[in-house]
């Protein structure tokens, strides 16, 4: 079987033919590639994985019967199929490193992946790929995904980082409630108002358990009221392969020891029972992880309160930034103004859903944790003196001294008042580039800094000016990213995971963080979509002015 690279090389082969950036001709691929990408249980491509080694393995949830279809499925895939030891009520109730392999939970309806070797329906890949979906019309497949993300709820604790094993200690970005509008807004997703009333009444106490997840008190950023990213696990995560990683982390703290946060203890390459047993409680369990015992180097190990960072920022999605410490290595440590404008918007949502619903005392409710949320917000990572929103280091009891992209984010769920949303699109020059918004001004060559740019910063960006009247400023954006996708396209015949703002195209060069930048790509096929429609809008606008002029 193909590879799903060369597939989307051979299907744009002719394409890439032309230097000339075609807005039509990068249509014509994202409408191949959501096939090209959708997955199902019924897919042996989708049980395969190349983050971790040994024989795929399926899992059921505890309460689902094997069936004679699953059953075949794993015969003709050559296939464990398994399921759970027990049910799970929350997030985090199994852990992962007891179970016998690591392998992909099942899910009930087709999905699309986000590209190459993420074979896998991510957390916050998948609202921006079913904001696309639903722009292309694609209607069944969107609702599909937003079933598949209840589904994980229901049967594996919330929504998941991706739906592998490995994952079931850690959600993503809770855009769960915003997939659920998506659809709920599109007409064509329900054959009439009960049917659309069924679904959200079923949906409903689902995504009010997920939201349950952010105010437990692991993800509680102190006392302030609002939440921070925390996985429940411990130690190197499962999914790397090898040491190499952390080895790298390692390095460069040692050639950069004022930057240190603390992260690096003195300890043995090969230490004896007594010093594994100090290191299980201050850095890792080397007897029982492979790449916990191989994370050592020039006489250093990497503390525990590292590897909860660093799990944390994974389940942030900005993995890496230097942003909340080296590597992101103190993401738990700081309430973000990301997660807690999504939070608000949930709560938005939730408020909205139960009033569809009737249940106008669960509103009120709803609308009070907002409300407290934004209080918060405005107290903790409203910085006026800057004119923008700061993530705030609730450890320490600082914010943060640089700006991020997450700044935008209040103005995309509706948090920021007019002037604060004033302020914040006065600092565009922070982040404008030639290709679009950059994630800072700090070019650590990390992921997720400067000088590169991704798909759901900037739509969420766009989506926030435009929301508050900006419109100049959403569609000049909107042209930027949209046509450094075109000009990517133009090069290689591809759609990419990230880009280089500087530049306006996909060179991109990574010093931490994944160093190829992956084919696809489901979140960039989707945010060019919705952007289109922001740039069509502005188009349908300026032809009655000419048609004026010209009538003059």
């Amino acid at each position: 079987m193909k590879t799903l690279t060369a597939l989307l090389f051979s299907a744009s082969a002719a394409t890439a033919m032309s230097a000339t950036p075609n807005p039509a001709k990068t249509r014509v691929y994202i409408d191949k590639a959501w096939t090209t990408l959708t997955r199902s249980m019924d897919d042996c491509a989708a049980l395969a994985d190349t983050k971790v080694a040994g024989h795929p393995v399926l899992y059921l949830p505890a309460k689902l019967p094997m069936s004679t279809r699953l059953a075949e499925v794993g015969k003709r895939c050559g296939v464990d199929v398994r399921t759970l030891p027990r049910a799970i009520d929350r997030l985090g109730d199994i852990d992962a490193t007891r179970l016998p392999a690591q392998g992909v939970l099942y899910l009930p309806h087709p999905y699309v992946v986000p590209g190459g070797f993420f074979n896998e329906m991510y957390g916050w890949d998948s609202y921006f790929i079913v904001l696309g979906l639903v722009a292309d019309q694609r209607t069944t497949l969107a609702r599909n995904m937003v079933d598949n993300a209840l589904f994980e709820v229901e049967h594996y604790g919330g929504v998941l980082n991706a739906n592998r094993t490995y994952y079931l200690s850690r959600s993503q970005p809770p855009f769960l409630s915003a997939m659920m509008v998506a659809v709920l807004d599109d007409p064509a997703s329900f054959p009439d108002a009960e049917a659309r009333r069924a679904w959200l009444a079923r949906a409903y106490p689902l995504a009010v358990r997920n939201h349950d997840i952010w105010t437990r008190p692991e993800h509680r950023a102190g006392d302030t009221g609002l939440a921070r990213y925390y996985d429940l696990g411990s130690g190197p995560v499962l999914e790397a392969r090898d040491s190499e990683y952390y080895r790298g982390v390692i390095k460069w703290l040692r050639a950069h020891p004022s930057e240190d946060p603390g992260y690096l203890i003195k300890a043995m390459e090969h230490p004896d029972e007594a010093e594994a047993a100090r290191l299980k409680q201050a850095s890792c369990d080397v007897r029982a992880s492979k790449v916990c015992a191989g994370s050592w180097l020039d006489g250093y190990r990497l503390t525990a309160d590292y590897y909860h960072g660093d799990r944390a920022m994974r389940e942030s999605g900005f993995d890496t930034n230097a942003h909340f410490g080296p590597f992101g290595g103190s993401t738990h440590h700081y309430a973000g103004v990301g997660l807690n404008s999504l939070l608000y918007r949930y709560e938005r949502d939730l408020h909205d859903f139960a009033l569809q619903l009737g249940k106008v005392g669960e509103a009120e409710r709803w609308t009070k944790a907002a409300d407290a949320r934004k209080a918060a917000m405005d107290r903790y990572l409203w910085r006026p003196q800057s004119g923008m929103y700061r993530d705030y280091d609730f450890v320490a009891g600082k914010s943060s001294p640089w700006p991020y992209i997450t700044t935008f984010y209040p103005l995309w769920a509706g948090a920021a008042s007019t002037p604060q949303a004033a302020a914040v699109r006065g600092k565009l020059a922070i982040f404008e580039r030639k290709g679009g918004l950059s994630m800072d001004n700090r070019p650590a060559g990390v992921q997720w800094g400067d000088p590169f740019g991704w798909a759901p910063t900037n739509w969420l960006a766009v989506s926030g000016l435009d929301r508050y009247g900006f419109h100049d400023d959403a569609q000049r954006i909107a042209g930027k990213f949209a046509a450094t996708v075109d000009r990517g396209f133009a090069d290689d015949g591809t759609i990419r995971e990230k880009y280089n703002m500087a530049l306006g195209n996909a060179d991109v060069k990574v010093s931490a963080g994944y160093s190829q930048n992956v084919i696809g790509f489901g979140w960039t096929n989707g945010v060019y979509l919705k952007l289109q429609g922001i740039l069509h809008h502005a188009d349908a606008k300026a032809v009655p002015a000419a048609a004026t002029v010209n009538a003059k």
